[in-house]
């Protein structure tokens, strides 16, 4: 364990946070707090944090609230994201904090000075010493070990809860980037709507990532799977179950992924000839939950004409960069955003 840690990464995600230091990736945990409507203070609000928190979504009295602090990747309540980044903090520096961690936390690309410094000031009131940002493909670069030290080209893709950020990279920076404002969310909330209209059936979002996640796919798949779910009639309110299957599925996807593959696009369209040339003979590196979406990677292949595949460490790889963004802090400086 991180104990006595000095330097810690942060990915401050959508629906998950992750906490790592230089050898291990500490904490897991979802991006979510339980708080108490009624009370004045916010340290007297807090129920419950991450998995306890999520436990609970949709199965409390109103006198408590499960809310998300963080949406489309930027922070959308600052007072529950600081009570979030304190509690995670404190679990992996210890209530003392006689050594207070040094934290540098991923952003996503093109975001704000006013959500910059949200998320600056979260972390220091967290409890860090310093804090530095990052933007979360640089990240995501570092963390799977792309030559980006080099005047070569690289390209990633984060596919996000919240947001999908897609950048160009080279000596230690971003060329070309786009983040939209869409992600895994946005996917279950396309299956939600695909199930309403075909089936005058309502789901629910946690039934919905389910679909994606058991049967899902970007592409057509030669073995059709099929699942089937409780949903609540419109017409009647009763409950109806539904079977789906997999065509289904990519069915629903397909308009939010159009929207994935043209932000991929854009970027490509915005990167200078010689750097388009590395990426055709690298690839495209696939990164984020949304990557582990089956066929994704032979969407993109197909859509952008350049060879994507999904990295190693897809859930783990911007937390991990994060860390070693602070060792390599003096080179990457000039890069990094400002506050």
């Amino acid at each position: 364990m991180a104990l006595f840690s000095k330097d810690l990464g942060i990915d401050l995600g959508t629906i998950y946070t992750r906490l790592a230091d230089s050898t291990q990736v500490l904490l897991n945990e979802p991006t979510i707090v339980a708080i108490e409507v009624d009370d004045e203070r916010m340290a007297e609000k807090m129920v419950a944090v991450g998995q306890e928190a999520l436990d609970m979504y949709g199965r409390v009295p109103d006198s408590i609230e499960v809310a998300r602090p963080l949406k489309h990747g930027v922070i959308a309540d600052y007072v529950i994201a600081e009570t979030l980044l304190s509690y995670l903090l404190q679990r992996v520096s210890g209530s003392m904090r006689i050594f207070r961690p040094r934290v540098m936390i991923s952003v996503p690309y093109g975001v704000t000075s006013v959500e910059r410094r949200a998320v600056y000031e979260a972390v220091l009131e967290a409890g860090s010493r310093e804090a530095y940002l990052i933007q979360q493909s640089l990240a995501a670069a570092l963390g799977i070990d792309l030559p980006i030290g080099s005047p070569s080209g690289n390209m990633v893709i984060c596919l996000g809860g919240g947001s999908t950020e897609a950048a160009v990279m080279a000596m230690y920076g971003i060329v070309s980037a786009e983040t939209l404002r869409a992600g895994g969310l946005d996917l279950d909330d396309a299956i939600v709507t695909y199930v309403r209209r075909k089936y005058g059936v309502v789901i629910g979002q946690v039934t919905a990532e389910q679909l994606k996640l058991k049967i899902g796919a970007a592409v057509p798949q030669d073995q059709e799977q099929s699942m089937e779910v409780q949903g609540q009639d419109q017409v009647t309110g009763l409950p109806r179950p539904i079977t789906l299957t997999t065509g289904e599925i990519v069915e629903a996807l397909q308009d939010p992924l159009k929207d994935v593959v043209e932000t991929g696009r854009r970027v490509l369209e915005k990167t200078p000839p010689e750097l388009v040339s590395d990426i055709i003979d690298r690839g495209v590196a696939l990164c984020g939950g949304g990557a582990l979406l089956r066929g994704i990677d032979k969407l993109l292949t197909k859509s952008l004409g350049i060879p994507a595949y999904l990295v190693d460490n897809p859930l783990t790889c911007v937390v991990e960069g994060a860390v070693r963004g602070l060792e390599m802090y003096p080179i990457l400086r000039r890069n990094l955003p400002t506050v």
